[in-house]
């Protein structure tokens, strides 16, 4: 099965196709959420094309900002959501590939990921956007900010050390730990769903 053949009518395409229409227009909280029923199976993509020595955050961080940009460009008479996006991804690793001079991996294993479904995505989103809104607005503003720049502005990690005076490591290590804990305050007021134990 190829990346993003959805059986038509599905849910998850009407949802993603929602999501991207609402990015289109520049919502960002549809963005977060876009990006969170999202980034697994992208990342997926990405590996095995992406040469082993690439940062695959930065390369899903360039990936997404394109989905940004041109979000309101998608068409969903001409593709579903996620073969848009898989391709976006595939391309923005193929040229990290092409920089570094490097060989391509097997594009038949990046093709073959399988797909995401509605049993994948324990997530009740609209039930869960406005906990995540309060979860983020509860963030420290310096962490707010870190999260508005990395995700949304595109910054890369070096561009983000180098406006918080810290090393790379600690700003990835900031972004993990973020993102860890607001999915985890989602997961744990979400019903049905037992939310992970924290990272140590």
């Amino acid at each position: 099965m190829s990346c993003g053949r959805l059986t038509a009518r599905d849910p998850m395409i009407e949802r993603l196709s929602d999501l991207l229409a609402r990015v289109g227009h520049g919502d960002q909280r549809a963005f977060a959420e876009l990006f969170a029923a999202t980034r697994s199976k992208l990342r997926k993509t990405a590996r095995p094309i992406a040469p082993v020595s690439a940062d695959l955050d930065d390369l899903l961080q360039d990936a997404y900002l394109k989905i940004w940009k041109h979000a309101a460009s998608f068409d969903p008479a001409r593709s579903s959501p996620i073969t848009w996006m898989c391709a976006i991804v595939r391309n923005t690793a193929i040229d990290a590939v092409r920089l570094k001079q490097m060989p391509l991996a097997d594009f038949d294993e990046a093709l073959s990921v399988a797909e995401i479904s509605e049993s994948e995505d324990a997530f009740d989103y609209d039930f869960v956007r406005p906990i995540a809104a309060r979860a983020i607005q509860r963030l420290p503003d310096q962490r707010r900010q870190l999260l508005s720049r990395a995700y949304l502005d595109g910054e890369s990690r070096s561009m983000l050390a180098q406006r918080f005076g810290v090393p790379v490591g600690t700003i990835k290590t900031w972004l993990r730990r973020t993102v860890v804990s607001l999915r985890e305050e989602c997961l744990a007021c979400t019903p049905g769903v037992v939310a992970p134990q924290p990272h140590r």
